[in-house]
């Protein structure tokens, strides 16, 4: 059966590895659709001030930039907060930063030492803080300084959205070994993580809502024929 109820890690990048080596489907195709469905799903909940887009170096940072750049599009204050030089991405996440830099949407970029002022001075306004920071593969407690800011994302008095599933949230037990991104949405990729089914983890999930990332039916065919 596909999608599956649930996906693990491992799965999900299963998933990924299918569309990419037998179909053909670019990576950078399968991120643009990832985060048209994050954009989507923020304009439905209703937009009424600056989006803080908080961007990690890996593909779940990617999204967030590919979101930011749609609601940029469609007129919406969007901000960028990205942890980590932006030397540091690679591949499909690097391409969606230089689109948003060379479109000039506003990218801040974490101090290596000291307070990130510049991120509780847009928290200040915020409307909606978008988590793009950890993505499934992540493990263990984040760490320093990551921990302490997303401790103040949840501080904040924004409404909170996560791409995928909240940094900090195990991808397949739902536990969570430290700070958790406490989104009061989460917009998750082809099916709700592993994760998400132990009772716990729908505190920092909020209200799940599935997006597809534009997979054809014959992805359903090779997901049964190579398990």
């Amino acid at each position: 059966m596909f999608p599956p109820q649930w996906l693990t890690r491992d799965e999900a990048r299963r998933v990924d590895a299918l569309a990419i080596d037998q179909l053909a489907i670019p990576g950078l195709l399968l991120m643009e659709n990832a985060g048209r469905g994050v954009a989507d799903c923020l304009e439905a909940l209703e937009i009424r001030g600056p989006v803080v887009i908080c961007c990690g170096s890996g593909n779940n940072g990617g999204d967030g930039f590919v979101v930011g750049r749609h609601l940029d599009g469609r007129g919406y204050d969007v901000r960028f907060f990205l942890w980590g030089a932006p030397d540091r991405l690679r591949g499909d996440a690097r391409v969606n930063y230089d689109i948003a830099h060379r479109a000039e949407i506003p990218v801040s970029v974490r101090p290596e030492n000291g307070n990130w002022a510049a991120l509780e001075a847009a928290l200040s306004d915020a409307d909606w803080i978008v988590d793009a920071l950890l993505g499934t593969g992540a493990k263990g407690a984040p760490r320093p300084p990551m921990a302490e800011d997303i401790a103040i994302l949840n501080r904040a008095d924004a409404r909170r959205l996560a791409i995928d599933l909240p940094s900090g949230l195990d991808s397949d037990t739902g536990e969570a070994p430290g700070v958790v991104f406490r989104a009061d949405h989460t917009v998750t990729f082809v099916a709700p993580k592993a994760g998400f089914q132990r009772d716990e983890a729908r505190t920092f999930t909020g209200q799940v809502h599935v997006a597809d990332i534009g997979l054809p039916r014959k992805i359903g065919e090779l997901w049964t024929s190579r398990r």
